[in-house]
């Protein structure tokens, strides 16, 4: 992992709004700072992920996490070369399980 850029870290912050993000250890979850801006970032988040982070990580990030939706996986497997087989987002089970948790 990259030294993390101080400056910008203000900027992400409304990506975090149910935790403190001022006491966000970005090294300590990188999985999860890294889905969450690949969730909702914007251009300039996504510019500091990448200058933040080394590309295995954010693949990595990708292949494990279930918080991140289908659409959101499905793009960014393309951009980092995952196939759609390993991203834990787009297998059928986890698709599933998001579809039961809201029955309206």
């Amino acid at each position: 992992m990259k030294t993390l850029q101080k400056t910008s870290l203000s900027n992400l912050k409304k990506y975090f709004w149910e935790v403190d993000a001022d006491k966000l250890d970005f090294k300590k979850y990188p999985e999860y700072v890294i889905s969450r801006v690949l969730e909702y970032g914007d251009e300039t988040a996504v510019r500091w992920l990448f200058k933040n982070f080394k590309k295995p990580y954010l693949k990595r990030a990708l292949i494990k996490r279930r918080d991140i939706s289908a659409k959101t996986g499905n793009y960014w497997g393309l951009i980092l070369g995952i196939p759609k087989n390993r991203i834990l987002c787009l297998k059928k089970q986890s698709r599933n399980k998001q579809k039961k948790t809201w029955k309206f």
